[in-house]
């Protein structure tokens, strides 16, 4: 069994270290990260582009300060338009630095540090595609599904959840749409802005800094195959394990009981090579009297006139055992035999012919010599 339990524990080892490797890289690729800001981490290129209301008669300003490391803007909303407004747009671009649309289904929130002077609610919103109302240069007919948040003189983390942003209703009322339509997908994005609300201070210089802008997402489909994988490996190697144990267990066994035959000749058992007359009475005498249940070493010296000193002596001399531990073997070896040939008979019965009055105590010795229970032994005979 030693050769079965040493393949167990290598091919244990080496789908143990499979399952780990292969864990780490699906839980890698399942929790996406993809950095916005700073520009230099980031996969995407995109330009920081303002836009406030003067296209509509209005007077706001905005002044970006910084693009590459940070997100660093001031603007001024003037109460001078219908409208007033100010926002700084992520726009991403093409390598020919063309605006172009990126595809962000794969992620489900931004997540950013913002912090701002003075204190002020704002607006984060994804301009997304439209079938059959957006027209690809024309910023308003883009659905801008939107999301607030504040901020204030201290940092302060923001994650919004980019699958239930809220699209305001002057988009539906200028394109006569069904306000119960809220429905957008993330697959074509021109660009992600960062202005004011109508809560925002007018007249006043804001100063709005982010950083860290990263986009998050996750990818089941990874842990879907992963989950697949360890049931399929791990319940092969379970039906393996099973199948190689039985296997390994029987030619254990097999083996076992052919080197006993030769030292345990008992009923059979050949003692005219044995010339020493107290050698040849010890050995007949428990080859005849094993299965006795009432045999000890006590009623062995009265019966052939040894000294209980002398009969352990000759059987460790002669053995290697002890009266007791002979005794064990031989009703052992014996019950082995049965079981392997007499499966009718049950084990209770089979203890009993070897000399064993307490079933329990012979399941212990029995599992004790031959590494699994009377019933497991029965069983696996019965297979083979």
């Amino acid at each position: 069994m030693q050769e079965f339990y040493t393949k167990v524990f290598i091919s244990g080892m080496c789908l143990l270290l499979l399952s780990l490797l292969l864990g780490y890289a699906c839980v890698s690729r399942t929790y996406l990260y993809l950095p916005l800001v700073p520009a230099g981490q980031s996969e995407l290129i995109w330009r920081a582009v303002p836009r406030t209301d003067v296209e509509d008669g209005g007077e706001s300003s905005v002044t970006i300060n910084d693009e590459q490391f940070s997100l660093s803007f001031d603007f001024t909303v003037v109460k001078k338009a219908q409208y007033p407004y100010a926002e700084v747009a992520l726009e991403f671009i093409d390598a020919a630095g063309a605006p172009t649309w990126v595809d962000l289904t794969a992620y489900d929130s931004l997540s950013f540090n913002v912090r701002c002077s003075p204190a002020n609610t704002m607006l984060m919103s994804v301009l997304t595609f439209e079938e059959g109302v957006t027209v690809a240069d024309d910023l308003v007919t883009y659905r801008a599904p939107s999301a607030f948040f504040s901020c204030n003189q201290a940092w302060s983390r923001i994650a919004v959840d980019l699958t239930h942003l809220e699209t305001p209703q002057w988009w539906f009322d200028l394109h006569k749409l069904d306000l119960a339509q809220q429905a957008y997908r993330l697959n074509r994005v021109p660009r992600i802005a960062f202005g004011s609300t109508f809560q925002t201070p007018t007249d006043t210089q804001v100063s709005v800094l982010l950083n860290n802008i990263t986009l998050c997402g996750r990818d089941w489909r990874y842990l879907y195959f992963l989950a697949v994988f360890l049931l399929l490996a791990w319940g092969g190697y379970g039906f393996w394990l099973l199948k190689q144990y039985t296997r390994s267990l029987v030619a254990s066994l097999a083996d076992k009981q052919q080197r006993d035959r030769p030292l345990i000749a008992y009923q059979q058992l050949s003692v005219e090579p044995l010339r020493d007359k107290e050698k040849t009475a010890i050995l007949h005498f428990m080859a005849t009297r094993y299965a006795d249940a009432e045999l000890d070493l006590d009623a062995m010296v009265e019966a052939i006139t040894i000294s209980r000193a002398k009969i352990n002596d000759i059987l460790k001399a002669e053995l290697g055992y002890t009266f007791t531990s002979y005794l064990n073997k031989l009703r052992l070896t014996e019950a082995a035999r049965l079981l392997a040939e007499k499966p009718e008979a049950n084990v209770g019965e089979i203890a009993n012919s070897v000399g064993y009055k307490n079933v329990s105590y012979f399941n212990k010795l029995f599992k004790e010599e031959y590494g699994c229970t009377p019933k497991t032994f029965k069983s696996v005979c019965k297979k083979t």
